[in-house]
């Protein structure tokens, strides 16, 4: 028997020096050994890579930014599915996630369009803003963290935490205040990008170690491959890394997964301290932009979450390979003036 064809949608083609999760994501879908996947991607900005990597992307459309709503999401993507007949929709941005999880039952119902998605409970109580009551519920331990709304409490911020400490945007950013004056700093740069509340968070001495995951719904870890940065950019994204062995890690990352019934995939960002102590410091509800790495490693998470979405039973990776390493490069595409005329005109290319 040949592959079964399947046309999915995919967010987060900003394959840039802060990369989107999509282009990653992509790879693994094209590396099923099952399907035959036609990739349709979903763009909010005409100069976003991977709408021009036609090697990867079939045929991409624009779609309206979080803020314009659920409504205005559902018309476009009513449109594009009557174009290409959408199988499975993979959001990869923290910021789109609360619509296309709103959205979610509509699209099955209406349109036979798969997701697999956290719940809105799951996707609410990891916020970072919630982190500490998430630390709590699911027994993990967590940096003292606090919510602010105005830049009249960082002087005060003395008080309860001690420099340096971290400044959070509510979506993305984050950066390491030494002083109150950069802490305002940073507030003020962040706030002005994604909005009110900052999140302050203790800073943590030791590693930092990832895990990307993936959680069938019903308790059971479907796959986790532990890294740890060994470039990080300015940005704080990671340029290279490499797959660790670490029992614990992944102790942590199932007990998660187990008490949570977490639906999806996720990214967990942990210190690990100088006393083996491990600290969340951020659980993210999506893939994470070095997802390949786990691929590369042995497990194919996008593949094995787009078969769960389409209804398959899916074991559970038994395995991984420690050691093995991304190393991510810029390169230069040629395009033509009138392939990003066509996006940016037509909303479609």
């Amino acid at each position: 028997m040949g592959k079964k064809k399947i046309n999915v949608a995919v967010t987060g083609l900003n394959n840039i020096d802060s990369p989107g999760p999509g282009i990653p994501v992509i790879r693994g879908l094209l590396d099923s050994k099952d399907y035959e996947v036609r990739i349709i991607g979903l763009a909010y900005d005409a100069l976003e890579p991977g709408i021009y990597m036609r090697n990867l992307v079939a045929k991409t459309y624009h779609i309206p930014l979080p803020t314009a709503g659920q409504s205005s999401l559902l018309e476009r993507l009513r449109y594009i599915h009557n174009q290409e007949k959408i199988d499975l929709i993979i959001p990869n941005f923290d910021a789109e996630l609360f619509n296309f999880i709103k959205l979610a039952p509509v699209l099955e119902k209406e349109l036979n369009i798969q997701t697999f998605l956290p719940t809105l409970d799951q996707f609410e109580e990891r916020h970072k803003a919630n982190l500490t009551e998430f630390g709590k519920k699911y027994e993990i331990k967590v940096p003292k963290s606090k919510m602010v709304f105005s830049l009249s409490e960082i002087p005060s911020l003395s008080q309860q935490f001690s420099y340096p400490l971290v400044v959070k945007g509510k979506f993305y950013d984050a950066n390491v205040a030494y002083t109150p004056d950069q802490a305002a700093q940073y507030f003020n740069k962040i706030s002005a990008k994604w909005g009110l509340p900052i999140i302050i968070q203790q800073f943590t001495y030791g590693t930092e170690v990832n895990v990307t995951a993936l959680g069938d719904g019903k308790g059971n870890t479907i796959g986790a491959v532990p890294m740890r940065k060994q470039v990080i950019t300015d940005k704080g994204k990671a340029w290279a890394g490499i797959t660790l062995e670490d029992d614990k890690l992944l102790q942590i990352t199932q007990k998660l997964i187990r008490h949570s019934k977490w639906k999806g995939p996720c990214e967990l960002e942990m210190i690990k301290t100088n006393n083996n102590e491990y600290y969340l410091i951020e659980i993210n509800p999506r893939f994470p932009a070095w997802v390949y790495l786990a691929v590369g490693a042995g497990q194919n998470h996008p593949d094995a979450m787009m078969r769960m979405a389409m209804g398959e039973e899916v074991k559970s990776f038994a395995e991984y390979e420690v050691g093995k390493m991304f190393i991510r490069y810029s390169y230069d595409m040629i395009c033509d003036l009138k392939e990003f005329e066509t996006i940016s005109t037509f909303g479609e290319y």
